[in-house]
């Protein structure tokens, strides 16, 4: 599997942003899928996951009520919708998929096959 994280860009604290990530090469729809993100001289960190069927959705609690998180899996998409941006949000944003389940779901070692991220800038 391939993934291709876009959507990235400039934005004014408050505004809005959608992300995707686009798998390739393999279907993913029988995986879980999961967004992080890395700011500056910062770890990578978990910031939202869907589940195979889109039917269970987590967030981190810096962005919960602000961002959701979809998947279209005939489309092999998932988006990531980012609303009342901060600029704490700024961070190169990636994509992965879930491939192991012996530890937490907001852990980066239990995810696979990174697709290169998209920046975001939010600007105050």
């Amino acid at each position: 599997v391939q993934l291709q994280a876009s959507g990235g860009g400039l934005v004014q604290a408050g505004g809005s942003l959608r992300l995707s990530c686009e798998a390739s090469g393999r279907t993913f729809s029988n995986y879980d899928v999961g967004w992080f993100r890395q700011a500056p001289g910062k770890e990578r960190e978990f910031v939202a996951a869907i589940r195979w069927s889109g039917g269970s959705r987590y967030y981190a609690d810096s962005v919960k009520g602000r961002f959701t998180i979809s998947r279209d899996n005939a489309e092999n998409t998932v988006y990531l919708q980012m609303n009342s941006l901060k600029p704490e949000d700024t961070a190169v944003y990636s994509c992965a998929v879930r491939l192991g389940y012996s530890g937490a779901r907001t852990d980066t070692n239990q995810y696979g096959y990174w697709g290169q991220g998209t920046l975001v800038t939010v600007s105050s």
